[in-house]
């Protein structure tokens, strides 16, 4: 063995450890006293008390599995053996999709990394089955179950080991023993711009971005500003515009920016060159003395502020009123009560990736339980604010694979620097919710789904009732959302009453959304009835190539009025600029 050889040894003897109680720091963050106080999916203690409740087991499916996964162990040790022969034989693990975890070809060709991959992956069969075998008498604790029990197999794959992991081992090898160094002050950075309650990972070089310069620079000024949001008018790029204007919501729980990437991705300028008139709600990133707005402050401050600002600077009674996930649920809440009163403001109504009915919430649902959201709600009441950074890594571990372990993998055991990405650091740009409104927020939608029902919302003394939303309405889902699911969003067309039409893209809950005219990668598919249940809307669909812009641009068109030359943003008397676009709300950045 070579003196590099045997360097590189020490260091693997000396870090190890380290590494390994690392990423166990990571998965069991937890604020005060060791108490969860956030969705931890890691948290072992609640899949215990799934278990331990009202549950029943279907003796004969776990009596197959058991068989199963004994002869497939019996198979893996007797290949085990003749592969260290030097024969070629066929994997004893689970067949399927190849796992993008175990790439590397040592996973196949070296006999200790194969039978580790391959006991692994009967291992976390048998657990997943086992499971299966389950019967709950709450169908939500299965899916939590199951939820809870994937999180655990996907944390101990051996690719998020040092000594298990052939790609890693490569990498120290190549550095001496520096990409190690290098990983541990990555993670050290990173826990120290961390919560107690979570942990920050970095996914894209943040140097790489700035906003107003490569992110967020459509051209436009801020008009209108209140304690919650400032409301951008963007400049024109032609020399007319529809007269009724378009004014977009994007979700509260992060940066609008999401919605004005670089100048081809961006949603903004997309509408600005199909000759929109287009204003945009940028949120504040809230601090504990904005505490105590709740939801309802968020629709009269957020989009019923912005709907009289954007009326009175262009002169018109009516707005297309455009939104975003949370936006898009916090604009039909805007459009019922805006109906409920007797207000013809809104002219057509575009609701993006949005619940309406959150019946089936998708896998998002799996953080809620009766012990949990009480300490979700306490975590929020004790700052003031429910932290942006437990939000994100909380979504990101709805894909554990591909937007935890691959960062964690890495950036602390390789010691990669993350690339840059757009989208992954507007991910990273978190956004704080003031407690009121994130802890009612939660008990109307996830909760109690109360926004479904007819009057069991009351706001300022109008009863809520999505019904009376007359006006036209746009659904746009993605067919690969987790955070929304698309079948559960169809749901929302039967709650509203005007002519309605429901588009599915491609792609995710971002990139199915922000999927631009010019160089769009992803489909979608449109069927101009509207059917009893998704399944039956989807068998009638007609696969469109291309993004799903030119199809609400087109419809959007006729309830926009005709074109004419428009003031330009900020000329208004009432309504003078305030500085220049992205603003300064959107700046200000959780570290």
């Amino acid at each position: 063995m070579g003196s590099d050889e045997t360097e590189v040894l020490h260091y693997l003897e000396k870090y190890a450890t380290v590494f390994n109680s690392m990423a166990q720091d990571i998965l069991h963050r937890s604020g005060g006293d060791g108490a969860a106080s956030y969705p931890n999916p890691f948290n072992q203690e609640r899949l215990n008390e799934l278990l331990s409740g009202e549950t029943k087991i279907d003796a004969n499916k776990l009596m197959q599995h058991q068989f199963s996964y004994l002869q497939k162990q019996s198979e893996l040790w007797q290949e085990a053996s003749r592969v260290m022969m030097g024969e070629t034989i066929e994997s004893a693990a689970p067949k399927g999709k190849k796992d993008k975890r175990f790439s590397h070809q040592q996973w196949d060709e070296n006999p200790i990394y194969r039978y580790i991959k391959e006991s692994y992956l009967i291992n976390a069969e048998m657990l997943t089955n086992t499971i299966d075998s389950i019967e709950f008498a709450d169908p939500r604790h299965k899916d939590q179950a199951k939820f809870f029990t994937r999180q655990y197999v996907n944390s101990l794959s051996p690719t998020n080991f040092v000594l298990t992991n052939p790609d890693v081992c490569e990498e120290i090898l190549a550095t001496k023993g520096e990409s190690l160094i290098k990983g541990m002050q990555a993670y050290l950075e990173d826990l120290e711009e961390s919560p107690l309650e979570a942990f920050k990972m970095r996914q894209t070089d943040a140097s790489a971005f700035t906003l107003g310069e490569n992110l967020a620079y459509t051209p436009g000024e801020v008009v209108y500003r209140n304690e919650l949001i400032e409301l951008i008018h963007y400049a024109p790029t032609g020399k007319t515009q529809h007269s009724i204007p378009a004014l977009v919501v994007p979700p509260f729980i992060n940066k609008f920016y999401v919605m004005d990437l670089e100048e081809k991705k961006s949603l903004a300028k997309g509408l600005l060159d199909s000759g929109y008139n287009v204003f945009m709600i940028s949120w504040v990133n809230a601090d504990s003395e904005l505490g105590d707005n709740d939801l309802f402050d968020y629709m009269r401050k957020g989009p019923l502020a912005a709907i009289e600002a954007v009326k009175q600077i262009t002169e018109q009674d009516k707005v297309n009123l455009t939104g975003f996930c949370v936006g898009g649920t916090l604009s039909a809440m805007t459009t019922a009560y805006l109906r409920g009163i007797g207000d013809e403001s809104i002219g057509s109504l575009t609701l993006l990736t949005t619940l309406l009915d959150f019946s089936q919430p998708g896998e998002v649902g799996n953080y809620f339980s009766e012990d949990m959201l009480p300490m979700i709600e306490q975590n929020a009441e004790i700052k003031g604010v429910f932290d942006g950074r437990i939000i994100a890594m909380s979504f990101s571990l709805l894909r554990e694979n591909s937007l935890f372990w691959s960062f964690f993998i890495d950036n602390y055991l390789k010691g990669k620097d993350p690339a840059p990405f757009d989208i992954l650091y507007w991910n990273s740009d978190s956004t704080n919710i003031p407690a009121a409104c994130f802890k009612q927020y939660l008990r109307l939608t996830y909760w109690e789904n109360k926004l479904k029902n007819p009057g069991e919302i009351v706001i300022d003394g109008v009863p809520i009732d999505l019904g009376n939303i007359d006006v036209p309405t746009y659904f746009l889902t993605t067919v690969a959302d987790h955070i929304v699911l698309w079948k559960s969003a169809y749901e929302g067309t039967k709650l509203v009453s005007g002519d309605t039409r429901f588009v599915l893209a491609g792609s995710g809950h971002i990139a199915g959304v922000i999927n631009p005219t010019n160089g769009g990668k992803y489909p979608h598919w449109t069927n101009d009835t509207l059917e009893e249940t998704p399944e039956k809307w989807f068998e009638g669909v007609t696969e469109q190539a291309g993004s799903w812009w030119q199809d609400w641009h087109k419809w959007l068109k006729p309830h926009s009025g005709k074109r004419k030359a428009m003031p330009a943003p900020g000329s208004h008397e009432d309504f003078p600029s305030l500085g220049a676009a992205p603003g300064s709300y959107v700046l200000k950045r959780l570290e």
